[in-house]
């Protein structure tokens, strides 16, 4: 199918562009689904009103971990006897800060637009907010009015904003949140972060790294509370050994800028402390609240609820859809992109030139099915690039009892494998541990966690075991290689009773 345009307006009147699927939001999530739903020959337009790209390559994964790599790959070599000698001095700022510079492109997107123009995808710039049933306000760069009307479907890809909490005083000292943290150029000689979550903890290693004096604010009693209890204690240690004041059970009451244009905070237990720079890591929320949801029945900033296909189920006609944090489902990149190809296939299959070819939603022989992001519900993976790291996927102990699993946990410290011998530890690293929880009705795996260096790296092995549903009686004939990390399967399937 082809797209149709209007003619050149005249004064305010509006250019119309006519394409099968508008998707609003250009970053990694609406780029994959715009690239699955155009694959079968539907047109597309996207509409993204900063970099395209988004967040993830320009303002959170990506330069996040450029920041983050120096001094995990220093402590590291420091742990190794033979290599240690040769390590001296720190981190290098400036040149860590211009490896930044170098991954995140400048903040220069014209390789991405690049690409959407190889994939046939139209580019719109601007801001665009929903205008009725299949029709999208953008309005561009220039100030000049578009409106894109769908044949078929528009998908929401929005992502998410950072939450401030709602502390006095708090909007004078120009806090920072991840996008400023991320992308700084000059390292504060003090730095206070709000969160004990991914961003805080990570942001916490990097910036101690880079040389800052950090002290981390947690309102809660540990860190990371969303993984095991065992992943939030080591990289509390972790980060009190690199010199980072962690409060625990510290909630900020007040803040105010100082004469010195830094922030002056005021903590519940009376406590206080003047820093140069205040990071705000209290969470994200779906970036709903000025899309014109109103004019399709939706209450605005609220999360696009959407079916395992990512059709917003409280819209009739099965126009709209949405992917990634934008619907409350997920927060990583790389789950958000799952859902999006999820999405464009979805929307390829039901509008496409093939529609109608076979069954939308085809299930194979053991319920999953390529048009359904099944893997949402118990099998997301994630991985939080403190030190040591952690690599996480499914559920939780805790989370597997609440949903009425009769579960099981086994825990084995990664000193037991020779590999870890070899790859070596720190003065502060005991080489780290995994724990697996398995359900005891089935006898698979639908959890596990690691924590040590690098662990990001077996992570998917566990992945494919809880999204598998492998029974360990097939896992026990999985033999790792000797003397790897990996072998820390064995242990714990050994652990287990096999």
């Amino acid at each position: 199918m082809t797209e149709t345009t209007t003619p050149e307006p005249t004064t305010s009147e509006p250019t119309t562009l006519t394409v099968d699927v508008v998707v609003l939001g250009a970053g990694a999530v609406g780029e994959n689904v715009a690239d699955r739903a155009g694959r079968t020959g539907l047109s597309v337009a996207i509409v993204e009103e900063h970099l395209v790209g988004g967040e993830c390559s320009y303002w959170a994964c990506m330069p996040s971990k450029a920041l983050l790599r120096p001094g995990a790959v220093l402590a590291q070599a420091r742990a190794v006897a033979g290599a240690a000698g040769a390590v001296t001095g720190g981190v290098d700022v400036a040149a860590t800060l211009a490896s930044r510079d170098a991954i995140v492109h400048g903040w220069d997107d014209d390789s991405q637009v690049e690409w959407l123009d190889g994939v046939g995808i139209r580019l719109v710039r601007g801001r665009g907010r929903l205008a009725g049933p299949r029709r999208v306000a953008v309005t561009a760069d220039d100030g000049a009015p578009v409106v894109l009307e769908a044949r078929h479907a528009v998908v929401v890809a929005t992502g998410s904003t950072p939450v401030l909490p709602d502390v006095p005083g708090l909007g004078d000292v120009e806090a920072w949140t991840s996008r400023e943290a991320t992308a700084v150029r000059d390292v504060p000689a003090s730095l206070a972060i709000v969160g004990g979550g991914v961003v805080a903890t990570e942001m916490a290693t990097a910036f101690a790294d880079l040389g800052a004096r950090v002290t981390l604010l947690v309102r809660g009693d540990r860190l990371l509370p969303a993984f095991e209890p065992f992943a939030g204690e080591a990289v509390a240690a972790s980060l009190a050994a690199m010199g980072v004041d962690v409060r625990l059970g510290a909630r900020l009451a007040r803040a105010a800028r100082t004469d010195a244009g830094g922030a002056h905070l005021e903590l519940a237990d009376g406590a206080a402390l003047d820093v140069e720079r205040l990071l705000v890591a209290t969470g994200r929320r779906p970036q709903t609240g000025d899309l014109g949801l109103e004019t399709v029945g939706l209450e605005p900033g609220a999360p696009l609820a959407v079916d395992d296909a990512g059709c917003v189920s409280a819209v009739d006609g099965g126009w709209l859809w949405a992917a990634g944090d934008v619907t409350g489902r997920t927060n990583t990149t790389h789950q958000g992109k799952y859902d999006a190809r999820v999405t464009g296939d979805a929307v390829a299959a039901r509008f496409g030139p093939r529609a109608g070819d076979g069954p939308v939603d085809a299930d194979g022989d053991d319920g999953w099915s390529p048009l359904r992001a099944l893997a949402d519900h118990a099998a997301m993976p994630q991985v939080v690039f403190t030190r040591p790291e952690v690599a996480a996927v499914g559920l939780t102990e805790d989370a597997a009892r609440a949903a009425g699993l009769h579960v099981r946990a086994v825990d084995v410290p990664f000193s037991s494998v020779g590999g870890t011998t070899v790859f070596g530890t720190g003065p502060h690293d005991d080489g780290g541990a995994a724990r697996i929880v398995v359900d005891e009705a089935r006898r698979v795996i639908v959890g596990a966690t690691f924590v040590g260096p690098e662990v990001a790296e077996l992570l998917h092995a566990a992945t494919i075991a809880v999204v598998g549903q492998v029974p360990l009686g097939r896992l026990w004939h999985a033999v790792p290689a000797y003397p790897t990390r990996s072998e820390i399967w064995l242990r714990l399937l050994e652990a287990y009773g096999l």
